[in-house]
């Protein structure tokens, strides 16, 4: 489910850039929007468990991942190996529409923490989020770990017990973690609860596969 930046910036040539044009150029961090800080669409327990997050990253074990389109500059492990994962990005210009959230990954590499608080474009079931998009965020916070951990990583399988709904406009927690490693294989799990801690709405399991960067395609570049 995660893409090199090449496929993507294909993509997105094929939409709307013309033709002959090339890959764009990249731009410095100080041009990249951070998208994973608060806006208008923040509720208060959105806010306040951000808060709560944030202060972990005060002593250096915890640190908060910006929502970039480029992951490279926050991961060097990924820019070692050559290869260019692309972190998720929320799905729409419309703050609190989609997919607001943001991600916190432990210093050791092995753990991650996903606050996320889904908008109306994600509902499924009147009034709860899809379990597409739960998959999603699920994934995306298991791949983030497992980047973090191993460089520039692919899902290979993604397994989820969806036990609650989850209400459109709430607040969870994913809380991931690395459970061990087999050569490139890593292997994850993680739940996903009411950032309260008062209801577990699902559980995963997942493997990733760390990508060999000697058959991995050049990285291709995208500006903001």
């Amino acid at each position: 489910m995660w893409r090199s930046r090449g496929v993507v910036a294909r993509a997105l040539g094929a939409r709307g850039r013309p033709r002959g044009t090339g890959t764009a150029r990249c731009s410095g961090p100080a041009a990249l929007q951070d998208l994973a800080v608060p806006n208008g669409s923040w509720s208060a327990a959105m806010r306040e468990h951000y808060e709560r997050l944030l202060r972990r990253t005060a002593d250096g074990s915890w640190r908060r991942v910006p929502s970039y389109r480029n992951g490279l500059d926050h991961f060097p492990a990924a820019a070692k190996r050559g290869t260019g994962t692309r972190l998720f990005l929320r799905s729409t210009d419309t703050e609190g529409a989609g997919f607001e959230y943001v991600t916190f990954v432990h210093g050791a590499g092995n753990r991650a923490l996903c606050l996320c608080q889904p908008g109306p474009y994600l509902e499924g079931h009147s009034g709860f989020m899809h379990g597409g998009a739960i998959a999603t965020i699920i994934d995306t916070t298991l791949g983030t770990c497992a980047l973090e951990a191993a460089g520039s990583v692919m899902t290979a399988k993604l397994s989820i017990d969806f036990l609650a709904p989850v209400p459109l406009g709430s607040v969870v927690l994913v809380d991931g973690g690395v459970d061990r490693r087999d050569g490139r294989k890593i292997f994850l799990s993680c739940q996903v609860r009411g950032a309260a801690g008062d209801t577990l709405h699902a559980e995963a399991t997942a493997l990733f596969i760390q990508l060999d960067a000697a058959k991995s395609p050049p990285a291709a570049c995208l500006t903001p």
